[in-house]
Order: structure tokens, then C-alpha cells, then sequence
């Protein structure tokens, strides 16, 4: 038993310290308490498992794979015995390694082709969970990137059931809840599970290995599939060690090179710069692969550059929408501003769609809010489900109810969070307060939950109303608040128990109660024998770890050389004087009467802690009654958490005047008056505008759409956005993908289910990064046309623009081609341009490619406020013509002339971007965009040779003449004369032709 000797200035503060696992002690202690948590148990392991040395895993790891490798079924027997499941636990490890007894290599080859390896890893500190997964038929490995996981582990199930792994690895310092969810799934499946040591899963030994796989490192031709190398074959042997190199490297490659190539490569697979995580995961299931084709291949080619890996694709969960960090980022789902000081390094949200929709009251609606926006729903029902609430929140009549609720969810705490303090010793008095509050504000949910119109039709409202035990709820917050003294904890910082609670504790109570009344007279006894000219006062204190003291200032004289003086019979204890030479400084001495006394001492000291003592045993009688109804309390906490981010959208909806749109099993877009959600937030007047996009309308068999769409007959799979600078073409194609990622922001609108969103809008430059911005586009676009579905949507914003226009079109073209090729797979396109060339017969026909063309609206006023181009008109009489074009004006830039942007999307083709007006809009001066716009048009003209044989004006010949002139009278001057150093200033301004300053 370790009792508390320091109760009185600790209490249940000290306990709580006292149970916090010692990582690095020597030695194991016996506590109090007989009943630990599961959290603390598991503390507890983690401490073993840190005393045991490397070497002795490393053994322990050896024999195991040893024995692994050792056990083979006997070949007289015609089939292969199953071995049962032996599970190895390694010394002082609290992780259980479970392993299938080589039944691998009993199996058939048809067998072992079918085998699955899943790896996967979550981060303890972020919260964070990525993986990787291997499937041996395709000799793909899928990648699952860094994603926030929830405290449920609901995308770890989700990817266990989606995948069927055979084989589950995961980190030695990973969770123990996710270790065990892990473990579950196997013995569930009958798969194998492992826990690999930690260095293994090292980000740095992952990227190497990543980069070393030869579909990355070595560039395939596309007729044979074969890797392209360079005959070594041929030639005279090298006659020296120069030349020996330099043949090894024209036949294996430079690996400077290789490995450049490959980490340029990576980016067309898989968006990995940002997820370390992922990076690790794959360096793990590498080393696994290899290990277990070098036990069973013994080909020379092993390693990792030896594996069958043919390619690396995206693992998107079938129930969740996939959207990478690129198109977060440029869809500014989350926005994380910096400190306004230099000195912190906090930030905070904020202008995103986060921002706007988090309303939220609790901590636990905003992670839930969180984790909705970074993995929407593909679920209609589910989605379907969170409209019905938002709709019923949005009535009339319901406007006091839910502002009732929001007022009675910020009451409510983090409560999951509270019982893991209170079950692992930690938790103050404001975590009690909170478990009283959270009894208190259910109660009132309830009562406000029954005023909803409507409110039994909501699957939220009858889930929470179902959840919540408000019997037992009150009987929780009764007995805390019959128990804990409230102001005396608060006093004295601990946890302390109300009188007439315990008999024992009270009589414990009122003799340490009773310690300043004996302290009193104990001094008033000492000052009676000391004498008068000694010290002016003193006091008599107590100290659980001391006693009785005596306590005396500290005297100037006693600073001297002599020091302090000490009575006779007394003896000098400690003297804070080292620490505080100040007048406060304080003497403490014990008299022979308090060395008699020290049996009273020792009673008091007893006394002190078994009160203390005593008080804890009652708190912890009462943490054992309310953990009997921790699963409901984090149940309901959880539907709470659910119902803050409904009431929040809800809010926002009622802010915004965002409507509910009509989900639909057909791969469309139909927004009717559609806003962007941030845009309008910043502008004081935002122009709404449709859009109208149908799934799987590309060339050959399939251009019709796989569904029948009434309401949609002219709409197609691509639409091409052309207009003006600055028109509002990025904002137009960003105002869809978000509309389809909120589903609300519209008039009204009709959309399908969206599985991916791929973005090339921005360009995140780096440093770090080997790529140029050009590159980073082209990974961007490439990962896009990889990964995307015909439920896909891919948003292209002036893709091509970082290299030669020639070049630039060439690439645009090949892309939508591309797409449109696909048939019936053909993805949701947004695209915006500002190649006009692509427009000819021989590109993008506008005739014959099922491409809808917009354009953004823009009027041209002259300086008396005259309409230059009035309006839109058909590019020709063609009765077939189905998109239109701006007439253009043929003239420069006149003074005065305004461009003014509507903002507005109509039919047809734009064939200018207007730049030069743009230019002097934003302060270039007139003359050179004038001058621009005459050598555009004359370019556009393919009058190249009227721009060379321009003549200069007669002012541009004076001025060159003049110049000529000046040179040759600067030419002719004497600078080596040392008599013409003084009129050196005379000489340059009279050969400049200036006048001399006086």
C-alpha cells in the first residue's frame, strides 16, 4: 500500500499524480486503489515494454520468423494441414503479434496469387490514420493518404470491410484501441496480423524505397511495356576503373537520375508530399513484400527494385467522397491563418467553408463538422437523412427550439474526454463541475427536443431522444453534487467531500480542523521561556512532512559571520535565508518539547492522511457508480456532436439563404442560380449563374448518356468556360465543385453523387519541391485523368499556361480528347481557357466535339457612356450552330473606353481575353496597351512581316538621331588627359546636348 503522507497540501491532486505511469522508473508501485482502468493497465504495458532492450526484440523477432519459416506441412499427406493460429507475445510487450503457421507454402500457386497484404498505421499525437494495400492479381499497391480518423475508428472498419486483407501490419507504437480493432478483424476474417517494431515504419526509409521501385525509376516504352536500358553487350572491355564506371553506368542507369525521375513520377500517382504517414506505410509493406520473395524466389533480382509492382493507384472508400489536399486547398475548404504575432504559432480558420458553416456549440460538433467536410457522404439516404433535419430545424415554428437546443448543447462538455480523466486519476474540479452540467442540460435537451414541429420525423431527433437515460442521468448529477463540497475544492484546488457524507472522515475533518487552535497555544507557551531581547514575535507552524517548528524571522545579525543563534534545547532545522535574503526571510527550529512531542506529530501526520486517504476511497466509490453509465453518457455525447452540425448548418442555411437541393441516382448537375459560398461573402453584389452537366457523353457508341434525362437534353460531359481576364471564370468553375461538395447552395438544383473532386486550379510552389510549376500542373492533371470515375468531377483552370502557347494547346487538347474518348466513362469537366486556337476544325471543332462552350459576359462603354458591342450574336447561319460568338471590337483601345465584367455565364465562345483593357484597368499606362493590343492583333493576323517593316515615326528618328550624336561626341572625348579631370562634368553634358546646372 502506498499511502499519501503529504495529503494535507496535495490531496486528491497528489493522487491523481501518483497514478500517472512512470515511463522510466526501476521499479513497479502497489497504489491505493485495487481497480485500475483499461487505459492505465495499458500505461502500464507500455512501461514494460520500454525496459526491455533492442537486443533482446531483435532475438525475440528472429526466432519468430525462424519458427514462421521452419513449420511446413509433411508431404505424405495429400492436402495441406491448417495449422492453427500460434500467437507469440514478446517480452514485456503489450502488442500481441499473431501469425498463420506457414500456410502459405502449402498452398497452390492459384492460392497464393490471390493473397491480399494490407499495411496500415495511425498516429497517436495527430490523430491522424493512412495505409497501403497490395493486391498480388494486379500488382497494384493502393494507397490510402493521410486522413484525420475519428475516436469511433469508423474509416479504419470501412477500409478493413472494403479490402478483405489477408495480411494486417501495423506499427509497434500505435494505438492500443487501434491495435485492437485491428486484432479484431483478423481473428474475425481468419487473417494474419502483425505487429512490425517501429523502425520500419521510418517516413525516410519509406520514400527511399518508394523511389527505388523501377515502374518510377525507369521509363517504359508504350508498345512493349519493356523498361528502356542500354545495351552493355557490345564494346571492348573497359581497360581501367574509369572505364568500368562509366560502362556500369551507361547499363544500369544513372541513379541520380533514376531517382529524380521517379520522384517526379510519384506525383502522377498519388499526392504524397503532404502525407508522411503514408510515405512510412508503404516503406513497411515494401520490406514485407520483399522479405517474402526472398523466402520463397531465389531469383537474383531481390530486393525492393525487384518487386512486381506495376503501378500505385489512389484507395478511395466506396461510402465517402475522395478529395485530395490539392483540391482542399484550392476549393478553400479549410483556411488556416496565421498568428497576427511573429512570436506564436498558433493559428486560426478563416475565410473557408469551415468557417462559414462551423457554428457549432461543442468541441465535439466542431471534430464531427471537420471530419463531414474532409469525407462527405456518398450515401443518398444518409444525405437525404441530414436534409430532412436541416429542414425541419429551418420551419417556422422551430426557430425558438433550436435555439433552445444550441443554448443547452454549449453546456455540454466534452464528456468521452471528462470519464477518460476521471477513470485514469487526472480530472480537477471543472471536469467534475462539467459531468454535474452535462446531467443537468440532457435533461433540458429533452424537454426542448418535444417542442420540435415535426421533430419524430428526424432520424437525429429520435436517435437522441432514444439515447438519452435522464433518470439515470439525474441520479449521476445528484450524487456528485450530494458528494463533492464544491467551494472547498475550489479553495483548495482537490477534490473534497461534503460533511456528514462519512462518519469517520468528519471525526478525521474536525481533529485536523482543530490544529490552529493547539498551534496557538503551543506559542503562547514558548514565548513564556525564551528570552525577552531573543526575537520580537514567532510563530508555531506545521508541516505534514516536519512537525511542529518554530519559526522566527530572520536578524540582521544572524547574516554575519557568527550566524544564527540557537537556544539551548533547540535545534535548528532550515532557514529559507539561501533562498529569499530578504526581510521575510524565516528561521526554523524545534523545541525539547516538541521532541518529546513527537508521537504527536506522528498522530497528526496520521490523522491528515487518513482523512485524505479516506476521501479519495469515497470519490472513487462514486467514480465506480457513474462509470456504469459511461457508455450512454459518450452515446448520447456522440448524437449530440451530430445534432450541433445539423443545428449549425441549419443556421448558416437560415444566414446564407441556402436552399435544400434534390439528390438524384443519375451522374448529373442541374444548378439553377447557383453562388459561390465564400465569394458573395466578400463582394457587394454577387451574380448567380447555372450550370448543367451530364456523366458519360463522349465519342463513339456512347454519346448518348446512360440514363434517360428529360430536363437535360442539350447538356454534355464537358463544359469550356472562355471570357475575358479577371471575368470570373475560376470563381464560376469553383462555385460548382462546391456546390456539389455542400449540396445546398443554389436556387435549386439537382445533383447526382460525386465520388471524387480533382482540381487543377492553383499551383502550390515549393522550394522543397524538385518540380516546376509547370510540372506540379501537369502531376495535378495527371493524377486526375488516373484516378477519376465516370461519378467523377475534375476541375481545369487555364491548364497549359506555364509553358509555350503552341505547346500549352497541344496539351489542353489531348486532355479533353482524352476524356472524351473514354465514352461512357466520361467524368464531369469544368475547363476554362484561354487558348482560342484550340476553337479551329482541326482541335476542339465546336461542331462536331460534344462540348457545351460558355463565356463570361463583359460590356465595353466608350468615354460618353456609349455601348460598343451591345450584345451577343450568332457566329454564323449555320441552323445547327449551337453556341454563339462575342462580336470583337476591330479597333485599339480608345481613351476613355471601359470594360465593365456582368459577371454572367451565356452560350458561346469569347475569342479575346480583353487583356489589354484589363491592363489599363489595373494601372498600365494607355500607350503600351495600345501598343500591345495593335502587335496582338497583328500576330493574330499572321501579319508577322507588316510588324517588321513598321517605320518609325518621325518623332522615334529625331530621338535616335539625337542619340547618335551623343555617342559619337562621348566617343570623341579625351578621358586619359589628366587637364580634363576638372571639366570631365562639362564635357558628358555637353555631349548629352543638356544644358549646365548653374
Amino acid at each position: 500500500m502506498c499511502r499519501l503522507s503529504n495529503a494535507g497540501l496535495f490531496g486528491f491532486k497528489a493522487f491523481a499524480k501518483q497514478h500517472l505511469p512512470v515511463r522510466n522508473g526501476n521499479e513497479s508501485m502497489t497504489y491505493h486503489l485495487t481497480t485500475y482502468p483499461q487505459t492505465h493497465r495499458n500505461d502500464m504495458k507500455r512501461t514494460k515494454q520500454n525496459k526491455i532492450s533492442n537486443r533482446r526484440k531483435k532475438q525475440v523477432e528472429k526466432s519468430a520468423r525462424n519458427h514462421e519459416q521452419n513449420q511446413t506441412p509433411e508431404s505424405d499427406t495429400e492436402e495441406s494441414v491448417q495449422l492453427p493460429r500460434k500467437k507469440v507475445r514478446w517480452e514485456g510487450n503489450s502488442e500481441l503479434v499473431t501469425a498463420l503457421a506457414d500456410t502459405e507454402n502449402g498452398s497452390s500457386e492459384d492460392d497464393a496469387s490471390t493473397s491480399k497484404v494490407k499495411l496500415r498505421k495511425d498516429c497517436r499525437v495527430s490523430g491522424y490514420v493512412a495505409g497501403a494495400y497490395y493486391d498480388s492479381v494486379r500488382c497494384i499497391v493502393y494507397v490510402l493518404e493521410d486522413t484525420q480518423e475519428d475516436a469511433h475508428f469508423d474509416l479504419t472498419n470501412m477500409l478493413l470491410e472494403q479490402c478483405n486483407s489477408d495480411v494486417v501490419l501495423t506499427s509497434s507504437k500505435a494505438d492500443d484501441p487501434f491495435i485492437s480493432v485491428l486484432q479484431k478483424y483478423t481473428e474475425a476474417s481468419g487473417g494474419v496480423f502483425q505487429i512490425r517494431p517501429h523502425k520500419e515504419f521510418s517516413s525516410h526509409r519509406g520514400r527511399d524505397r518508394l523511389l527505388s521501385l523501377r515502374f518510377l525509376s525507369e521509363l517504359a516504352t508504350e508498345d512493349t511495356g519493356q523498361y528502356l536500358s542500354v545495351d552493355s553487350s557490345s564494346g571492348a572491355e573497359p581497360r581501367n576503373a574509369y572505364e568500368f564506371m562509366q560502362k556500369r553506368k551507361q547499363a544500369a542507369g544513372d541513379p541520380t537520375m533514376k531517382r529524380w525521375n521517379a520522384g517526379i513520377r510519384l506525383a502522377n500517382y498519388a499526392s504524397l508530399e503532404s502525407s508522411p504517414l503514408c510515405i512510412s506505410c508503404l516503406g513497411a509493406l515494401l520490406d514485407y513484400l520483399a522479405r517474402e520473395r526472398a523466402a520463397s524466389d531465389l531469383d537474383d533480382d531481390t530486393g525492393v527494385e525487384g518487386l512486381n509492382i506495376s503501378g500505385i493507384e489512389v484507395l478511395t472508400i466506396d461510402k465517402v467522397m475522395h478529395i485530395n489536399a490539392d483540391a482542399l486547398f484550392s476549393l478553400q475548404i479549410f483556411e488556416n491563418e496565421s498568428h497576427a504575432s511573429i512570436h506564436s504559432d498558433k493559428t486560426k480558420e478563416g475565410l473557408s467553408l469551415f468557417g462559414i458553416l462551423d457554428n457549432t456549440r461543442t468541441s465535439l460538433g466542431r471534430s464531427l463538422l471537420r471530419t463531414w467536410l474532409m469525407r462527405p457522404s456518398l450515401s443518398i439516404p444518409t444525405i437525404a437523412a441530414r436534409h430532412d433535419a436541416i429542414e425541419c430545424f429551418l420551419h417556422p415554428e422551430n426557430l425558438a427550439p433550436a435555439s433552445a437546443l444550441q443554448t443547452h448543447l454549449k453546456g455540454i462538455k466534452n464528456i468521452p474526454r471528462t470519464l477518460g480523466l476521471l477513470q485514469s486519476g487526472k480530472a480537477g474540479v471543472g471536469d467534475w463541475q462539467g459531468l454535474v452540467k452535462f446531467t443537468y442540460h440532457s435533461a433540458m435537451l429533452r424537454d426542448a427536443l418535444t417542442e420540435l414541429h415535426g421533430g419524430d420525423q428526424v432520424g437525429v431527433v429520435r436517435k437522441l431522444v432514444a439515447s438519452l437515460d435522464i433518470a439515470s442521468f439525474k441520479e449521476i448529477g445528484n450524487a456528485v453534487n450530494e458528494t463533492i463540497d464544491w467551494e472547498e475544492s475550489i479553495s483548495n484546488n482537490r477534490i473534497c467531500v461534503r460533511p456528514h457524507i462519512d462518519e469517520e472522515l468528519d471525526q478525521r475533518k474536525h481533529v485536523y480542523a482543530g490544529l490552529d487552535a493547539v498551534l496557538c497555544k503551543v506559542a503562547e507557551q514558548i514565548c513564556q521561556n525564551i528570552p525577552v531581547d531573543y526575537t520580537e514575535s514567532l510563530n508555531v507552524v506545521y508541516f505534514p512532512q516536519l512537525g511542529f517548528l518554530i519559526c522566527i524571522p530572520m536578524q540582521e545579525e544572524w547574516r554575519s559571520e557568527e550566524g544564527i543563534k540557537v537556544l539551548d534545547g533547540w535545534g535548528f532545522q532550515v532557514s529559507l535565508d539561501a533562498v529569499r535574503a530578504d526581510l521575510n526571510a524565516h528561521v526554523y527550529f524545534k523545541s525539547e518539547e516538541m521532541h518529546v512531542g513527537a508521537s504527536f506529530d506522528h498522530f497528526i501526520s496520521v490523522r491528515d492522511s487518513r482523512a485524505t486517504d479516506r476521501e479519495i476511497e469515497i470519490v472513487q466509490e462514486l467514480l465506480e457508480r457513474i462509470l456504469v453509465f459511461s457508455e450512454g453518457m459518450r452515446h448520447t455525447c456522440d448524437i449530440c456532436a451530430e445534432l450541433d452540425c445539423l443545428l449549425a448548418f441549419a443556421e448558416a442555411s437560415r444566414a446564407y439563404n441556402y436552399c435544400r437541393p434534390q439528390m438524384s441516382e443519375d451522374p448529373i448537375i442541374d444548378i439553377d442560380q447557383g453562388r459561390h459560398p465564400l465569394q458573395e461573402q466578400v463582394v457587394d453584389i454577387f451574380v448567380p449563374n447555372n450550370a448543367q452537366l451530364v456523366a458519360g457523353i463522349g465519342f463513339g457508341d456512347s454519346a448518348e448518356p446512360q440514363t434517360e434525362i428529360d430536363s437535360l437534353p442539350m447538356a454534355t460531359s464537358v463544359v469550356l468556360c472562355t471570357g475575358a481576364n479577371a471575368c470570373g471564370k475560376s470563381v464560376y468553375l469553383k462555385q460548382v465543385a462546391l456546390i456539389q461538395y455542400m449540396a445546398q447552395v443554389a436556387a435549386s438544383a439537382t445533383l447526382g453523387i460525386v465520388d471524387k473532386i480533382f482540381t487543377r486550379i492553383q499551383t502550390r510552389e515549393s522550394v522543397s519541391k524538385v518540380q516546376s510549376a509547370f510540372m506540379i500542373d501537369l502531376n495535378q492533371v495527371s493524377l486526375a485523368l488516373r484516378n477519376c470515375t465516370a461519378n467523377s468531377l475534375i476541375l481545369l483552370d487555364e491548364f497549359g499556361k506555364g509553358t509555350i502557347p503552341a505547346d500549352g494547346t497541344g496539351l489542353f487538347c489531348g486532355v479533353i480528347k482524352h476524356l472524351l474518348n473514354r465514352g461512357s466513362q466520361c467524368p464531369k469537366v469544368l475547363a476554362a481557357t484561354h487558348f482560342h486556337q484550340v476553337f479551329q476544325k482541326d482541335m476542339l471543332d465546336p461542331h462536331k466535339f460534344p462540348i457545351t462552350f460558355l463565356h463570361m459576359q463583359v460590356l465595353f462603354t466608350s468615354s460618353k457612356g456609349n455601348l460598343l458591342n451591345p450584345g451577343d450574336m450568332s457566329i454564323s447561319g449555320d441552323s445547327e450552330s449551337t453556341y454563339h460568338e462575342r462580336p470583337e471590337p476591330t479597333s485599339v483601345v480608345a481613351p476613355g473606353e471601359k470594360i465593365t465584367y456582368l459577371y454572367r455565364v451565356s452560350p458561346g465562345l469569347s475569342r479575346n481575353s480583353h487583356a489589354a483593357q484589363c491592363a489599363m484597368m489595373f494601372g498600365l499606362p494607355s500607350r503600351i496597351a495600345q501598343r500591345a493590343q495593335y502587335v496582338s492583333k497583328l500576330l493574330g493576323d499572321h501579319e508577322l512581316g507588316q510588324l517588321l517593316e513598321e517605320k518609325m515615326t518621325a518623332e522615334e528618328q529625331e530621338n535616335i538621331k539625337a542619340a547618335g550624336i551623343a555617342t559619337y561626341k562621348f566617343l570623341a572625348m579625351d578621358l586619359t588627359n589628366d587637364s580634363y579631370e576638372k571639366d570631365i562634368k562639362l564635357g558628358l553634358v555637353e555631349a548629352l546636348g543638356r544644358a549646365p546646372r548653374e
